[in-house]
C-alpha cells in the first residue's frame, strides 16, 4: 500500500469514527460469533443485545476450533462473573446496595448497606472483587464476587451520595501510591510491550525530547506494590524505578537477597 492510499484510508476511517460507525473484519466477526456461543455470554451481555448481535452475525461462520487443544494450563476460572453487570450498573447509577456475602469460618454477613465504588480484577488471583464503602462501619471493604450471595440496588439521594463519595476518595488517597518508571532509551522500541506489562494500572506517559526518554507514572494501591515489583523485575534492564522510595528499597532488598544465594556457590556443582 502506497502512502497516498494510507492517507485516503485514514481519512475515511476518521469520518466513519466521527459518525459513530465501527468497522470490523470478517475474521473479527467470526471470532465474535464464536465468543457469543460461550456460556458466559449470557451473563456478560443483556438478553436483548445478545439476540440482536446473534441475528446480525447469523450469516457469518464461527471460528474453526477443531483440532485445537489447550495443554498444560492451570485450572480455568470464570473470567466474567454474573454479578459484574448489575454491580457496574449500580455504580453508574450512583446507587446504594444491600449485599450479603460469605466470610471466613463459613459465616455470612447479611444485608450490609454499602456504597459500591469500583470493580477490580486481580491479575494474580484471576478473580473479580467489589471495592465498597461500609456505611455503618465507615471503612473501605473488598469482597470477592465469588463470595457474594445476593445484592439489591437502592436509590441514593444526590447530596448523600456526594458526601459518601468524598469520604471514599479521601480513604482511597491514603491507600494510593505512585511511582515513576523510566524506560531506558535503548529499549524505546519496546514501549508497547512495557506498557502492556503495566496495563492493569492507571498510568500517564511523558516523553522528554532532549534526552529521548519515556517516563511512565503509575498509580496503584499499596496492596499491589509487590505485583508492580514483579512486573518491573520481569522487564529487567528495560526499565528503572526513578521515584517511589518504598519500591526502590524493596527492589534493592529483593535483588540483594537473590544475589546472596549465589555468593558462595561452589563451582563443583557444574562438574
Amino acid at each position: 500500500m502506497n502512502p497516498f492510499e494510507k492517507i485516503f484510508n485514514y481519512q475515511i476511517l476518521s469520518k466513519l469514527e466521527g459518525s459513530g460507525t465501527f468497522i470490523i473484519s470478517a475474521h473479527e466477526r467470526s471470532w465474535l460469533k464464536t465468543m457469543l456461543d460461550h456460556p458466559a455470554a449470557a451473563a456478560a451481555v443483556a438478553p436483548e443485545t445478545l439476540i440482536q448481535m446473534k441475528t446480525i452475525l447469523e450469516e457469518d461462520r464461527s471460528l474453526d476450533t477443531d483440532g485445537l487443544m489447550h495443554k498444560a494450563a492451570s485450572k480455568e476460572k470464570q473470567v466474567y462473573h454474573p454479578y459484574i453487570r448489575p454491580l457496574r450498573q449500580a455504580i453508574a447509577n450512583k446507587s446504594l446496595l444491600y449485599i450479603s456475602y460469605k466470610i471466613k469460618g463459613d459465616r455470612t454477613c447479611m444485608q450490609q448497606e454499602c456504597l459500591p465504588y469500583k470493580l477490580e480484577y486481580s491479575m494474580v488471583k484471576r478473580e473479580w472483587y467489589l471495592l465498597w464503602y461500609h456505611i455503618n462501619h465507615r471503612m473501605l471493604m473488598s469482597t470477592k464476587l465469588e463470595n457474594m450471595i445476593e445484592s439489591s440496588e437502592q436509590v441514593c439521594p444526590a447530596e448523600y451520595y456526594e458526601r459518601l463519595i468524598a469520604v471514599v476518595h479521601g480513604l482511597m488517597k491514603k491507600r494510593s501510591m505512585s511511582a515513576h518508571i523510566l524506560v531506558v532509551p535503548e529499549y524505546n522500541g519496546e514501549l508497547s510491550r512495557i506498557l502492556y506489562a503495566f496495563s492493569c494500572f492507571e498510568k500517564e506517559v511523558s516523553y522528554a525530547a532532549d534526552s529521548n526518554e519515556y517516563t511512565i507514572r503509575l498509580h496503584f494501591s499499596s496492596k499491589d506494590s509487590e505485583y508492580v515489583l514483579s512486573k518491573t523485575r520481569f522487564l529487567g534492564k528495560r526499565v528503572r524505578i526513578i521515584d517511589g522510595e518504598q519500591l526502590r528499597r524493596r527492589m534493592l532488598e529483593s535483588a540483594t537477597k537473590s544475589l546472596a544465594r549465589y555468593a558462595h556457590f561452589d563451582e563443583k556443582f557444574y562438574l
